[in-house]
């Protein structure tokens, strides 16, 4: 009776040799469905389609326009606003920000497949009692219009499969 654990083995590995990895082109598809998403949760939010240029004084951590980007600087960039959105209280931004947390684990998949490794991005450990207070509508308007640019560079960017 010692075929037992042989034939649990051989199941086993029956069983694993017909599971696919998900291939890189189908994890690049779905981030750019998924920044396509979350540029039309922006688009959606009622406020922000009166809005032509708003300028805020003080918000001098956003992220400024970079025309090319690796991974690491979209992660970079994405953990940046991340950390932004969470703190406005706006109901709006709920979604959104989920989206983010998924899109920031898609791009780590792309980035992993490639062998680049992320660090944590720097600065913005607290922005409670800062401008992100004092003025939220106008702030919530400059973060979301400054997201959909990085957004459709990045959209840009991952046509040409970038590098680390």
């Amino acid at each position: 009776m010692r075929c037992g654990p042989l034939c649990q083995l051989l199941c086993l590995w029956l069983c694993l040799s017909c599971v696919e990895a998900v291939p890189m082109q189908k994890i690049q598809d779905d981030t750019k469905v998924l920044i396509k998403t979350i540029i039309t949760r922006i688009n959606g939010i009622s406020h922000m389609q009166s809005v032509s240029k708003y300028m805020v004084t003080g918000l001098d951590f956003l992220p400024g326009f970079q025309s090319v980007l690796g991974l690491s600087m979209m992660n970079e960039l994405l953990e940046t606003y991340q950390k932004i959105l969470i703190n406005l209280p706006s109901r709006n931004l709920m979604q959104i920000s989920n989206d983010m947390e998924n899109l920031q684990h898609l791009l780590q998949l792309l980035a992993s497949s490639k062998g680049c490794h992320f660090q944590q991005a720097e600065g913005l450990q607290s922005l409670k009692g800062s401008i992100l207070e004092a003025s939220l509508y106008s702030t919530e308007v400059v973060v979301l219009n400054g997201l959909k640019a990085f957004l459709q560079t990045m959209l840009r960017q991952l046509e040409f499969s970038p590098e680390c």
